[in-house]
């Protein structure tokens, strides 16, 4: 995605449609916590072969999964940057700051601020 997702319409047009398919959401929805062998998500979702490679495959070039290879099996794990990436997207959509509100948090919990921070809020709830 592009530091301005609203102007990468191609791009974005893309991601959408790789997301807006029942298939798709529902692989993504099984291997959004953890990564899972091809055989693993064809038992969790009930989608068998050849359908769900034909799905993988859409995701993979959409940069919506990651893939790593043990022995002959191949692993899939949903790409957490891309799907924040398509999160931005939707929060410029909808003229939302949430996006910008997350990267705030995320980097005061990251510096040791979110602490501090809730300490500040209830001392002076306290006064």
């Amino acid at each position: 995605m592009a530091s301005n997702p609203e102007r990468d319409f191609e791009g974005s047009a893309e991601l959408l449609r790789a997301i807006a398919h029942p298939v798709r959401l529902q692989i993504l929805c099984a291997i959004k916590d953890t990564d899972h062998a091809v055989s693993e998500i064809e038992d969790l979702t009930g989608i068998s072969q050849p359908g769900l490679s034909q799905q993988l495959a859409i995701l993979r070039k959409a940069d919506l999964v990651t893939t790593r290879r043990d022995g002959k099996k191949i692993y899939y794990r949903v790409d957490r940057e891309q799907m924040l990436g398509a999160s931005d997207l939707l929060d410029a959509l909808a003229g939302t700051n949430l996006g910008a509100q997350r990267d705030r948090r995320a980097a005061q919990l990251h510096s040791g601020g979110g602490a501090a921070t809730f300490a500040r809020i209830v001392s002076r709830s306290n006064d």
